[in-house]
């Protein structure tokens, strides 16, 4: 959980690791306009406060031959804490459900999945996905080709209200 207040500094350095992850603690101090040393302490809380939750290196799934992405909506019988809870502890078991977010609305969650083809996850929909216990109703959409895909949050809209509130 974030604690500490961000200043502008924080906020360049959260931008430029979210922009390039496996920049250098030297150019990344270069970036944001401090020397190394203090940029490495910031770096560090930042981390330490919750802000930085780890690194990545962005995968392309085509590449690795997941050729299928699939969007599910689904709908639980029952949304009790418990039900939903045991629903959410499914989804991080399985390996084909890269995203799980539970909704406000008609569907109860909503769950990105990619598979290396349509058959796979076929088996995946049929054979775990619609037997789970208070799954009532799944409906899934094939991603056909993806038009945008930007990680993290965007720093120049919380830069411009941090402007208009000063």
């Amino acid at each position: 959980m974030a604690t500490t207040r961000l200043d502008e500094i924080d906020r360049k350095i959260l931008a430029e690791l979210q922009a390039d992850g496996r920049m250098t603690n030297v150019e990344l101090a270069k970036r944001v306009g401090i020397s190394a040393p203090p940029c490495l302490r910031r770096v560090r809380t930042l981390e330490e406060s919750g802000y930085i939750r780890g690194y990545h290196g962005d995968v392309d799934a085509h590449v690795l031959g997941f050729e299928v992405q699939v969007f599910a909506n689904v709908g639980l019988a029952s949304q009790a804490e418990s039900d939903l809870s045991a629903f959410e502890d499914r989804c991080r078991a399985w390996p084909l459900v890269r995203e799980c977010h539970m909704l406000n609305g008609e569907v109860d969650f909503i769950l990105k999945c990619v598979a290396p083809d349509l058959s796979s996850f076929q088996s995946f929909l049929t054979g775990e996905l619609l037997t789970t216990p208070n799954v009532e109703s799944v409906k899934t959409s094939l991603v056909i080709r993806q038009a945008k895909d930007a990680p993290g949050v965007p720093f120049d809209v919380l830069e411009a209200r941090l402007a208009k509130s000063a």
